[in-house]
């Protein structure tokens, strides 16, 4: 019987830079959400605030007598509190079984069994939420602003707002790290993308509530961080130069909010772990 050579021989195939395995989650999970056409449609909802705001710049700029539809700070601000509705909607649609289906499948063993840290794993599954929470929240009030420039024909609301890009940028990227860290810290802890969707809902509207009741019995707002999206409301208020809405010490809502952010990491680290099999 011949013997063939089983000599050992170089790998020619095509060789990936490590460090961007996270694309391959990232790229795959947004294609599987986009082939849902009831997500396309709630896709195409959220953007129906932008279409009446686009149409509110047109009339301001042709027909300047309509001066209660100037655009200003604070038609930005309010906005995106607008948009915090669809933030909800698919933080908790995308989110909730991003790590919980895997661990239900047993998959996340399989994840870590190939050349794939931890951290590789979550940011792939963070940028598949961000990504769809970013094309509701940022990439409309920003194209907001550039119809505001386009339709005026000068750059003057600009300049007398210079600070409208970064604050929609860093109001954004809060309200995605918020919901997102939040959401993918519940589904590493249950098998269940349900029982996370309404962990999280809780979390949201109880904390919420736990305001509404401390209000009600002190006549106080002073109390609003320990609502999750009253933090958030109150720091939009500092980054958006408008009236606060509550008299709670911005660097204490921003502290809460550092404090959801980290809690919610640490939980991350403690249970996304490849799971030994022993036999």
């Amino acid at each position: 019987m011949p013997i063939h050579d089983q000599s050992y021989r170089r790998y020619t195939g095509r060789r990936e830079e490590p460090g961007k395995a996270w694309l391959v989650i990232a790229r795959n999970g947004i294609l599987t959400i986009l082939r849902k056409r009831l997500f396309i449609g709630l896709l195409i909802l959220a953007w129906i605030p932008f279409v009446v705001g686009a149409v509110t710049i047109y009339i301001n700029a042709n027909y300047p007598q309509f001066t209660l539809l100037a655009m200003t700070a604070q038609r930005f601000r309010g906005f995106l509190s607008q948009q915090d509705f669809f933030v909800f909607v698919i933080t908790v649609w995308v989110g909730a079984g991003l790590i919980a289906n895997d661990k239900r499948a047993n998959a996340l063993q399989l994840y870590l069994s190939k050349p794939l840290t931890r951290l590789e794993y979550v940011i792939g599954k963070l940028a598949i939420l961000s990504a769809f929470l970013l094309m509701v929240t940022w990439v409309p009030a920003i194209l907001l602003l550039a119809l505001q420039v386009a339709f005026s024909g000068s750059f003057s609301f600009l300049r007398q707002n210079v600070y409208l890009f970064p604050a929609v940028t860093v109001y954004s990227c809060l309200q995605v790290m918020v919901s997102a860290f939040t959401i993918l810290a519940l589904s590493s802890m249950s098998k269940s993308g349900r029982y996370v969707a309404i962990l999280f809902a809780g979390a949201w509207f109880f904390s919420h509530a736990v305001y509404g009741v401390i209000y009600a019995v002190t006549g106080s707002t002073g109390f609003s961080w320990v609502s999750l999206p009253g933090n958030l409301n109150e720091v939009g208020d500092i980054i958006f130069h408008v009236q606060h809405r509550y008299s709670t010490s911005p660097a204490v809502s921003l502290l809460a909010i550092v404090v959801v952010i980290a809690v919610s990491i640490w939980v991350l680290n403690r249970r996304v772990r490849g799971v030994e099999v022993v036999q």
